[in-house]
């Protein structure tokens, strides 16, 4: 449904690159690629990248670093009336920012619709048109969607899509410049399978394996989240000798799980995207020893959308371009820093310079 916006956006991003790797520039990868992700997103979510009334970016980044952000309160509930920290203060005024923005923009699409019904519609078009309908055709009360439930939906979707697969991409380049050999063997695998003349579609994603294992491989070092959204133990049991109350709040450690030796052998924190041969990949959350995606019904519900993306990226740039650590830095000694907070993304941005490598004509011109 989204692929025409993906395609135009990653269309875009490797004519810059291109430029970029005739003068040998160092880019700035993981600037690129968080951009990307943004126009992508805010296209299928919203209908357009850009708005000229507000900072739609700057206001998003404000939700991400409040809600990974550390909050003493959390932990000595009686601090909270002093606001120590000033987050109280900073989540009212992002809060009354982020719903005037989210106005606009349904005000915009109801506007627009009344002018041209046969326009193409976006995510925010058909949220608009479930507004004020039951969503419990068996209990008529209370069960509605109102304007106050699709800012909550849009604000979910866009935060949660732009971080997480921005983040995914990032550490998956990483990792392929810290291990030439894997690089090589994807960029063969995706050379065997569309050549080296054009750049690849996303009907070609089906076909590379070895690009499957390599995703794979960076959502169990570096999952989408690394704890998963908090649950509440419904009725006391005991697990593996640990007693669990009643009502206790419970939290996933994703991270962990995806490191631990005792399912992933000694070198559990090696990347080594082979060691998914022959196993069966699920991201449904039905195979415990890696969840990167969470399990159940509240596991993330883009997932698919999301995975589209991650591959389709990852794959075009490697495809179209090698990759060179600038400034004399080994594979090996790359930082591989994490900044903890909603995800965790690399502490220090990735730069590299870019050589094109296809042997297509559709050059920049």
């Amino acid at each position: 449904m989204f692929g025409s916006i993906r395609k135009e956006k990653l269309d875009v991003l490797i004519k810059s690159l291109e430029k970029a790797a005739l003068v040998s520039e160092v880019v700035n990868v993981s600037e690129v690629v968080e951009n990307l992700i943004e126009d992508i997103v805010y296209k299928m979510i919203l209908g357009r990248s850009k708005y000229d009334q507000f900072d739609l970016k700057r206001v998003v980044q404000d939700v991400l670093a409040l809600v990974g952000a550390f909050n003493l309160a959390d932990y000595v509930p009686w601090l909270g009336v002093f606001d120590l920290q000033g987050l109280t203060r900073a989540c009212k005024e992002t809060g009354k920012a982020i719903d005037e923005v989210l106005e606009v923009i349904l005000t915009e699409h109801e506007q627009t619709t009344n002018v041209d019904k046969n326009r193409h519609e976006d995510f925010v078009d058909i949220l608009l048109t479930f507004m004020h309908q039951t969503i419990d055709l068996e209990n008529e009360e209370n069960h509605f969607i109102d304007r106050t439930n699709i800012k909550a939906i849009l604000l979910d979707l866009t935060v949660a899509a732009i971080d997480t697969s921005a983040t995914v991409i990032e550490w998956a380049l990483s990792e392929l410049l810290r291990h030439p050999r894997v690089m090589k063997i994807l960029q063969d695998e995706i050379q065997n399978e569309v050549g080296n003349e054009r750049m690849i579609e996303e009907k070609d994603l089906e076909n590379l394996s070895y690009l499957e294992m390599v995703v794979h491989e960076t959502l169990r070092l570096y999952p989408v989240a690394p704890l998963l959204l908090p649950r509440e133990c419904r009725e006391s049991v005991t697990i593996d000798g640990y007693f669990i109350k009643e009502k206790t709040r419970v939290i996933v450690n994703a991270w962990a799980i995806g490191r631990d030796s005792n399912v992933w052998s000694e070198n559990a924190e090696e990347f080594y995207p082979e060691r998914f041969i022959g196993k069966k990949m699920n991201y449904q959350g039905q195979e415990f020893e890696s969840l990167p995606f969470g399990s159940g019904r509240r596991r993330c519900p883009g997932i698919q959308s999301g995975l589209v993306t991650v591959k389709l990226v990852i794959a075009q740039l490697v495809h179209c371009f090698d990759w060179e650590l600038p400034y004399n830095i080994s594979p090996s000694n790359l930082n591989m820093e994490e900044k903890f907070g909603l995800t965790i993304p690399r502490a220090q941005h990735l730069h590299v310079i870019p050589t094109y490598r296809l042997a297509c004509d559709d050059r920049v011109e």
